[in-house]
């Protein structure tokens, strides 16, 4: 396992630099992307309630489950709003994993998918 971490981490990168480039075509506000790029890292409150809790919603925040979610059904609904924050969403998970942050093992905030043997 430990030999896929680099690839994990590229291709963490190439998502997270994808979503950015989607983004800058969007043309929506640099402002915004400022102020909503950290926005998933809110969830690091749940440790507040222990371990497993902070890993369930830490995890539940930088899966690229939630804003494929989002993404699918504001495309279906119609609403065209949503994508700038699901992409600024995917590239936060992006860069996270380009950086080394993982999902994380119900065993401690360090322990991750791409740090801890599995």
């Amino acid at each position: 396992m430990r030999n896929l971490i680099p690839l994990l981490r590229l291709e963490g990168l190439a998502i997270g630099l994808a979503a950015i480039a989607a983004y800058a075509i969007l043309e929506k506000s640099w402002t915004l992307f400022a102020i909503l790029i950290l926005a998933p890292d809110v969830a690091i409150a749940g440790y507040a309630f222990g371990r497993r809790i902070g890993a369930i919603v830490y995890n539940a925040t930088h899966s690229y489950l939630g804003p494929a979610a989002v993404g699918a059904t504001s495309w279906y609904a119609g609403w065209s709003g949503a994508a700038a924050q699901v992409l600024i969403w995917i590239a936060h998970i992006g860069l996270d994993r380009a950086i080394g942050y993982g999902l994380k093992h119900r065993s401690g905030f360090k322990a991750t998918h791409l740090s801890s043997p599995v």
